[in-house]
């Protein structure tokens, strides 16, 4: 070990003895990457270092089983060519037969043992397969565009008409995939008792080394450029397939996926009609791997990005936001910021209500409705819960039964002006 290699190496205890592991962070890397560090051997702490804000939210450690973000990585090959889509007949059954084998066919599967330092209930990782009853569909498709190259599952409900009644885009979270997102969040059976269909875009690990969605990335966080152009890319093709009402498309996504769904919603606001963001960050949280950890934290402010057009109140997007208050992945702070920017220009009206799921962990749910008295923001607080998806299945990764179904309420927030 060098001595400039060591002087950092002190520099970067110094920072995290003090509370401040993103600029730890940021002297490692420097210093891996052959830049020059800021501050010279045995400087102090306080001369290098801001003085903490006032208002500062109490930090905590990010927690290292569940990350938001990983340095993306060259990608070393392209995707392999997935089965295209073809139209086939369908063998129809009631519904409420298809929602029993949807269901069943879930908590028939096997148990693995749960991620080190798990400790709630679905923090596992599956390698299992969705079960499909018989007349739905699900299909392993690609899409490529000059942004890049995706692979994506889409569920077809066998409840749909010959013309689905929507589309919801389901965005992963870290070292999640399609199948054990859709397992997990249950939201094949919830559309299949609405007609809806399903996609589930996968991030690969030559794009980000731990498939998190590279949300904290400016080429990422814009319309028409990176992962927003392939993900609206694949809405649009979607769409184009089925000739879907245009006003009844959604987005939604946990974690990394659900700080992307933020991004899709602002880069996109005439695309989604509603989006859901659980465990995520606001759009302009982050523009690197340093202010990532940061923003995770509950620390830093938002980047400004928006345009003047992005702030006009018809391009603002239906949002519902789901967050657990024991979350030690992703700072409460985070909902907060995404519920201020979702806030109607001219609010309604706001009705907050508690309650107690079947799981027995309680909610604090905050419903914000325009100036029209329709609903144009909710947000669960979910006391107890973590970096999880609320109510989710325990066969997928990532999920916490025993709260309520987070589901269940966007599909229902996303069709409420619809019906």
């Amino acid at each position: 070990m060098n001595d400039e290699f060591a002087a950092a190496m002190r520099r970067a205890t110094l920072f995290t003895r003090a509370s401040n592991p993103s600029e730890a962070t940021r002297v490692i890397l420097d210093t891996l990457a052959g830049r020059t560090v800021s501050g010279e051997p045995g400087t102090a702490v306080s001369d290098i270092m801001p003085p903490p804000a006032k208002s500062r939210p109490k930090p905590f450690p990010v927690d290292p089983h569940a990350q938001l973000i990983e340095p993306a990585a060259k990608p070393e090959s392209t995707l392999a060519e997935t089965d295209t889509f073809q139209r086939s007949p369908r063998v129809r059954r009631p519904l409420g037969d298809t929602l029993r084998i949807l269901s069943e066919g879930r908590s028939a599967a096997g148990k693995l043992p749960s991620f080190s330092g798990g400790g709630l209930p679905g923090m596992t990782r599956r390698s299992l397969k969705p079960v499909i009853p018989d007349g739905a569909q699900y299909l392993a498709r690609s899409f490529t565009c000059a942004a890049g190259k995706r692979s994506y599952k889409l569920y077809v409900p066998a409840s749909a008409p010959v013309v689905p009644r929507g589309l919801v885009i389901m965005l992963h979270g870290c070292k999640q995939d399609p199948d054990d997102f859709a397992i997990g969040t249950g939201m094949n059976a919830t559309a299949e008792a609405h007609g809806l269909l399903v996609a589930y875009p996968g991030q690969t690990g030559a794009d980000n080394t731990s498939s998190c969605w590279n949300w904290f990335r400016p080429l990422d966080q814009r319309r028409g450029a990176g992962e927003p152009a392939i993900i609206a890319g694949i809405t649009e093709e979607i769409i184009r397939d089925f000739g879907l009402d245009r006003s009844r498309i959604f987005v939604a996504g946990l974690s990394a996926g659900g700080a992307m769904a933020a991004v899709m919603a602002e880069a996109y606001p005439d695309l989604y009609a509603a989006v859901g963001i659980h465990s995520g960050l606001a759009c302009g949280s982050a523009n690197d791997v340093v202010s990532a950890f940061t923003a995770m934290r509950g620390e830093g402010s938002l980047i400004p990005r928006r345009t003047p057009k992005d702030l006009d109140p018809a391009c603002r997007v239906r949002t519902i936001v789901f967050q657990g208050d024991a979350d030690r992945t992703v700072h409460r702070s985070n909902a907060d910021r995404i519920v201020a920017a979702s806030t109607p220009s001219v609010p309604g009206g706001a009705a907050s209500k508690t309650g107690r799921s079947a799981g027995g962990l309680t909610y604090e749910t905050t419903v914000l409705t325009d100036e029209k008295g329709r609903p144009a923001l909710e947000y669960w607080l979910v006391n107890g819960a973590g970096h999880a998806w609320s109510g989710g299945h325990a066969d997928g990764s990532y999920t916490d039964p025993r709260g309520p179904s987070a589901t269940t309420e966007m599909v229902r927030f996303f069709l409420d002006q619809c019906e």
